[in-house]
C-alpha cells in the first residue's frame, strides 16, 4: 500500500525527466514533473496534497521553495514615503521629515530615492541610497556636499530590497524541521504535532489505512510509533529536546480518519497563497512547516468523547465531519437557524462553508442571508457564487440559489434589504426569535457595530471576519461569555484606518463610496478598456471564439473605441465632455427612470429611503472649477491613453467649452451605472455579426495599441498626472448626485490609497476560521478558554490566535449585585400598562436603582432636575403613551420591548447601567427576545 504523503509545496528543478522520490520516511513517491521548460534555473511548483490531510482537525502544510529563491517584493505594504523638510549640504547630508513621526518607518540600512526636490536636483532619480536613523528623527542619506543647494518640496521614497530564502528538501527537513510558529510555545506544539503526522504516516504504511475513528487501540498504536521515532534536529544536525506530548499524538490520531471542510478552506488558502508568492516572487514564503490544529472544538475535559458507533459512516456526505464529531453532532448542525449579513466575498465563502458542513440543512433548520446590493461584473472575481449571467441580480438573492445548488437539503431564504435603523420593521423581534445566530460578513464599521449592537439586544452568537488584503481576522462573540464586539469610537475607523469597501456600490451613502467609484471609474476608462483592445489586438481572433453575451459585449467595446478614436486634442475634450454628460447627467437620468423618485416597494416603503439617497442629475457648467476640473483630467488622460499631447491650459479649455455643444445623447441610449443591464442582454450571434467582428478587426489592425494607464497615488507635493485630478473630480461630483458632503483633496487622496479589495485567498481563511468557531457554538455551552479570536497575515507568514476577553463586571456601591453587557432588566408592562411612576418605583423596589433619567434612544423622557410640574405629567402617564408623546412615534409592528436607558444616583464616569426591556402588553411575548435566563447574575 502506497502511504498518503504530507500536505506540502515543493519545488523540483525543471529539467525534461527529473523525477525526486522520497524513501525511508513512510511517504509516497512523487509524481513526475513535465515542465514547460528546460531551463536549469526554471522551476514547476506543484502541490503534493492529500485531501484526507487537507480537511483533519490537525493539518500540516510544507514548502519547498528551492536552496536559492529571490523574493523580490518581500512585504505587501507599499513603500514608505515622507515629505522633505530640508537637506543639508555634507558629508553626511541630513535630511529632515516635514512629520517626524514618518522617521520611526524607516530603519537603518533602507535604501531610498527622491523626487519633487527643487534645489538639489541631483538627488531626484538617484540610485537607491542606504540611509541611517538618527536619534533626533532625521535622515543620514550619504555625501551631499558637492550637490545644489536645497530650495524646498520633494519626498524620499523607500526602495522595497529584494531577499534571497534557502529551504531544505523534504527528506532532510522531516527529520530537521523549521517550523512557523509565533512563539516558543507554539514551535514546541508544532514539533509535537510534526512527530504525530510521521507516526500517522508510518500506521497507514503499516496497515493500510488510518486509524478508525476514535479507536483507543489503533490511537495507542500511533503513540507508540511516535515514541519510536528517530528523534528530531535543529538546523545545524543539533539534537533537540523533545518532550513528547503523547495525549496530544493520541487525539490526533483518534481524530485523524474525518474530514472538516473548514479546515480544508483555511489550509487550501493558504497553500494557494504560498502558489502565488512561487509564481510572483511576491511575499515570503513559510519556513518550511506550518502545523495548525482545531482540537478545542473536541469535546473540552471531562465530557464524553464520540464513540467508533457514533462516529461510524453513514454513507453520506457528512461522513468525514461525522468522523469527528458523531452523528448526534451532524443532526444538531442541522437543526440550526443561521442570519448571514453580507453576500459579499466573505458571505460567500461562509454560504459555501455553512452548505458544505451542513448548517441549517436539516428538516427544522435553515439560513438566511441578507445583502441589499446588486451583483456588479467585478464582483465576478471573487465573489464566486456569483456568474456573468447572475450581473444585475440581487446579490442575496443569486447566492441562495447557488447555495442551495450546492446542497439541496438546505433552505436559503434571500432578504434584499439592509440590516439597519430603517429595517428594523422588518429584522423585528419575531424575526431575531427565531435565529440561532448572525454571521457578518460586512465591509465597514458602522454596519458591523450595528449587527453587533442587534447580536447584543437579542443575545445572539455573532461571528464575524474582515479582510484587508492578505490580512484577515475572525471573530467570535458569545453571549455572557465574552465580551461584546467593540467598535472604533462613534463606530467610525479612525483616521488612519483602512477601508476594505468590496463592491462599487450602486446607491452610495458615504464618501468612501464616492471616492472607490471614482477609482473603479479610472480603472475601467483608462487601464482595463485599454488593456481589453490591446488583447485583441493581438490575437484578433479571440473575440470570434467567444460566443453569448460576452462577445457583443466585447464588439461593442471595439466599435466605441473606433468610433471615438480622436486624432486631436479637441478630440478628446468632446470626448471628455461627453462622458461627463453619460456620468453625472444621463446615467443619473437612466437611472431615475427605473426607480422614479416615488417608487414604492411591497412592503409599502419607499424604494429611496434609509441608506438609499435619491440622485439628482447634474447640469454642466464650465465655471464650476469641479466640473472643468473633470473634464480637463479626464481629456488629458484620454489623450495620454491615445498618444496624443494634452493640454494644461485651463483658459482655452474654459473657451474652447464654450464653443461646444453639449451632448445629447437619447435616454434610452445612456450607459446604466456599472452595466446593470448586461443581465437582459441578447445571446445570439450570427453570421452578420460576426462578419461584422471581422470587418472591424481588419480595421483594427492598422491601428497602434493603447497605453493603459496604471493609477499611481503621487507624492504630497507633486501629482500633475491628473490621476488624483480624476478621481477628486469625479468623487465630487458623484457626491453632489447624491447629496453626500464631498471629500477635499487631501482625505480623497487618503481614501483612494486605503481602500483595498477582497483576496480569494484570504476571504477563504477567514470563512474557514469561523467554521471552526461554528462548531464550538452549536456542540453546546462552553467556557471561555473555549473559544478563539484569529488573525492571519498570509503575506507576512503571521498565524495567531487567542482566548477572547471575559464581559467587563461592573457594580455600583450601594448595590447587591453586578452585571454584564449582557444583561438586561426585565419590567413587564402589566395590564394595565404602568404609568412611569409605577416603573420609577419598581426599580427602586426590585433592582435597588434611585433613577436620574430616563430615556429611549436620544428622546429624554425623565429627568430628576425637571421643575415638580413637568415631572408630574410625565409620571402621570402610561409609558407607551409618554413615549409617543416625546418621540411622535407608536411602537413598531412585531415590537415586543421598549428599550429604555438609565442614569442612576451614584453612577460614575465609566459605569454603562444594564438596558430596560420594558416587555409590552403582548400575549405572545411573555419574555423578553433572546433569553429565558434570569436578568440579574448572581452576586459575584
Amino acid at each position: 500500500m502506497i502511504p498518503t504523503p504530507p500536505v506540502g509545496l515543493t519545488w523540483l528543478p525543471s529539467f525534461s525527466s527529473q523525477r525526486r522520490t522520497w524513501k525511508g520516511a513512510g511517504l509516497r513517491h512523487l509524481k513526475n514533473l513535465w515542465p514547460s521548460s528546460t531551463e536549469p534555473s526554471r522551476c514547476v511548483c506543484t502541490q503534493v496534497t492529500s485531501p484526507r490531510s487537507c480537511c483533519r482537525i490537525s493539518r500540516q502544510l510544507f514548502s519547498d521553495f528551492g536552496e536559492d529563491f529571490t523574493v523580490q517584493d518581500p512585504t505587501e505594504a507599499e513603500p514608505l514615503t515622507a515629505a522633505i523638510q530640508h537637506i543639508s549640504q555634507g558629508s553626511p547630508g541630513i535630511l529632515t521629515l516635514r512629520k517626524e513621526a514618518d522617521a520611526r518607518y524607516f530603519h537603518d540600512g533602507d535604501l531610498v530615492t527622491f523626487s519633487g526636490i527643487e534645489g538639489m536636483v541631483e538627488l531626484n532619480g538617484c540610485d537607491p541610497r542606504p540611509i541611517r536613523v538618527q536619534e533626533d528623527g532625521t535622515l543620514e542619506i550619504g555625501n551631499t556636499a558637492i550637490f545644489s543647494r536645497y530650495l524646498r518640496g520633494g519626498a524620499v521614497t523607500e526602495v522595497k530590497k529584494s531577499e534571497t530564502v534557502s529551504h531544505k528538501p523534504l527528506d532532510v527537513a522531516l527529520l530537521h524541521p523549521r517550523v512557523v510558529a509565533q512563539s516558543p510555545q507554539e514551535a514546541d506544539r508544532a514539533r509535537c504535532l510534526h512527530q504525530a503526522f510521521r507516526a500517522l504516516h508510518q500506521f497507514e504504511h503499516l496497515n493500510g489505512r488510518l486509524p478508525q475513528p476514535w479507536d483507543p487501540d489503533d490511537a495507542e498504536m500511533v503513540v507508540g510509533l511516535a515514541r519510536s521515532l528517530e528523534p528530531l534536529k535543529g538546523t545545524e544536525g543539533e539534537p533537540l529536546e523533545e518532550l513528547l506530548d503523547e495525549a496530544l499524538v493520541q487525539t490526533v490520531a483518534l481524530s485523524s480518519a474525518g474530514g472538516l471542510s473548514p479546515m480544508a478552506a483555511m489550509l487550501g488558502a493558504v497553500a494557494a497563497q504560498e502558489v502565488l508568492k512561487a509564481i510572483s516572487r511576491k511575499f515570503m514564503p513559510l519556513d518550511q512547516w506550518l502545523y495548525f490544529d482545531a482540537l478545542d472544538c473536541l469535546p473540552e475535559d471531562g465530557k464524553p468523547l464520540p464513540t467508533p458507533e457514533d462516529c461510524a459512516p453513514r454513507c453520506c456526505r457528512y461522513d468525514g465531519q461525522i468522523a469527528v464529531f458523531g452523528a448526534g453532532f451532524q443532526e444538531k448542525l442541522g437543526q440550526q437557524r443561521y442570519l448571514v449579513v453580507g453576500a459579499g466575498a466573505i458571505g460567500c465563502e461562509l454560504l459555501k462553508g455553512f452548505a458544505l458542513v451542513g448548517l441549517g440543512a436539516g428538516a427544522s433548520g435553515g439560513v438566511t442571508v441578507a445583502d441589499m446590493d446588486h451583483i456588479e461584473r467585478s464582483n465576478l472575481s471573487r465573489q464566486f457564487l456569483f456568474r456573468t449571467q447572475d450581473v444585475g441580480r440581487p446579490k442575496a438573492e443569486v447566492a441562495a440559489e447557488a447555495t442551495h445548488r450546492l446542497n439541496s437539503d438546505l433552505q436559503v431564504t434571500p432578504l434584499t434589504y439592509a440590516l439597519d435603523p430603517t429595517t428594523e420593521h422588518i429584522y423585528e423581534d419575531n424575526f431575531f426569535s427565531r435565529v440561532d445566530g448572525v454571521a457578518a460578513a460586512l465591509d465597514s464599521f458602522q454596519a458591523r457595530h450595528y449587527v453587533a449592537a442587534r447580536c447584543t439586544h437579542y443575545l445572539k452568537p455573532l461571528l464575524e471576519a474582515g479582510t484587508q488584503g492578505t490580512s484577515g481576522h475572525a471573530s467570535v462573540f458569545v453571549p455572557h461569555v465574552t465580551e461584546a464586539y467593540r467598535a472604533p469610537a462613534s463606530g467610525l475607523a479612525s483616521e488612519d484606518a483602512t477601508y476594505p469597501v468590496c463592491t462599487l456600490r450602486h446607491f452610495p451613502s458615504t464618501v468612501e463610496h464616492t471616492v472607490q467609484w471614482a477609482r473603479d471609474e479610472f480603472e475601467g476608462l483608462f487601464c482595463l478598456s485599454a488593456e481589453t483592445i490591446n488583447r485583441h489586438h493581438q490575437e484578433l481572433t479571440s473575440l470570434a471564439e467567444t460566443d453569448g453575451p460576452q462577445v457583443l459585449t466585447l464588439l461593442e467595446e471595439v466599435l466605441g473605441v473606433l468610433r471615438e478614436r480622436p486624432r486631436t486634442w479637441q478630440d478628446c475634450v468632446v470626448w471628455a465632455l461627453g462622458h461627463w454628460q453619460r456620468r453625472f447627467h444621463y446615467g443619473i437620468m437612466q437611472l431615475l427612470s427605473r426607480f422614479p423618485p416615488d417608487k414604492v416597494l411591497e412592503d409599502g416603503t419607499l424604494f429611496w429611503s434609509g441608506p438609499k439617497q435619491c440622485p439628482e442629475p447634474l447640469e454642466f457648467d464650465a465655471s464650476q472649477d469641479t466640473h472643468l476640473l473633470y473634464v480637463l483630467a479626464a481629456a488629458n488622460l484620454y489623450a495620454r491613453m491615445h498618444g496624443l499631447p494634452g493640454s494644461r491650459d485651463q483658459t482655452a479649455l474654459r473657451e474652447l467649452l464654450k464653443m461646444l455643444p453639449l451632448p445629447v445623447p437619447p435616454l434610452s441610449a445612456a450607459s446604466f451605472p456599472n452595466d446593470l443591464d448586461l443581465a437582459g442582454a441578447s445571446a445570439e450571434f450570427g453570421p452578420e455579426q460576426l462578419k461584422k467582428l471581422h470587418q472591424v478587426l481588419e480595421v483594427w489592425s492598422g491601428s497602434p495599441p493603447l497605453e493603459p494607464l496604471k493609477f499611481e497615488k503621487a507624492s504630497q507635493d507633486n501629482d500633475s498626472n491628473f490621476h488624483v485630478d480624476f478621481v477628486v473630480a469625479a468623487a465630487s461630483l458623484r457626491a453632489q448626485n447624491y447629496g453626500i458632503p464631498p471629500a477635499n483633496r487631501t482625505q480623497s487622496k487618503r481614501i483612494v490609497g486605503q481602500i483595498i479589495p477582497a483576496i480569494a485567498t484570504t476571504t477563504a481563511a477567514v470563512a474557514g476560521l469561523v467554521g471552526l468557531e461554528l462548531y464550538k457554538l452549536v456542540g453546546g455551552p462552553r467556557p471561555l478558554s473555549a473559544f478563539r479570536h484569529s488573525y492571519l497575515h498570509l503575506a507576512e507568514n503571521r498565524f495567531s490566535s487567542w482566548v477572547p476577553c471575559a464581559p467587563a463586571i461592573q457594580k455600583l456601591h450601594y448595590l447587591t449585585w453586578t452585571w454584564t453587557c449582557w444583561n438586561r432588566l426585565k419590567v413587564p408592562a402589566g395590564q394595565p400598562e404602568k404609568t412611569l411612576e409605577l416603573l420609577l418605583a419598581h426599580l427602586h423596589e426590585q433592582f435597588g436603582l434611585r433613577v436620574m433619567m430616563l430615556l429611549h434612544g436620544r428622546a429624554l423622557l425623565y429627568s430628576a432636575r425637571w421643575s415638580p410640574n413637568k415631572q408630574a405629567q410625565h409620571l402621570a402617564l402610561r409609558v407607551t403613551e409618554l413615549v409617543q408623546r416625546v418621540t411622535g412615534r407608536m411602537p413598531k409592528p412585531g415590537q415586543r420591548v421598549l428599550v429604555l436607558e438609565l442614569s442612576c444616583e451614584g453612577e460614575e464616569e465609566d459605569t454603562t447601567f444594564p438596558p430596560l426591556h420594558y416587555e409590552l402588553c403582548d400575549k405572545t411575548a411573555a419574555l423578553s427576545p433572546g433569553s429565558t435566563e434570569p436578568c440579574i447574575p448572581s452576586p459575584q
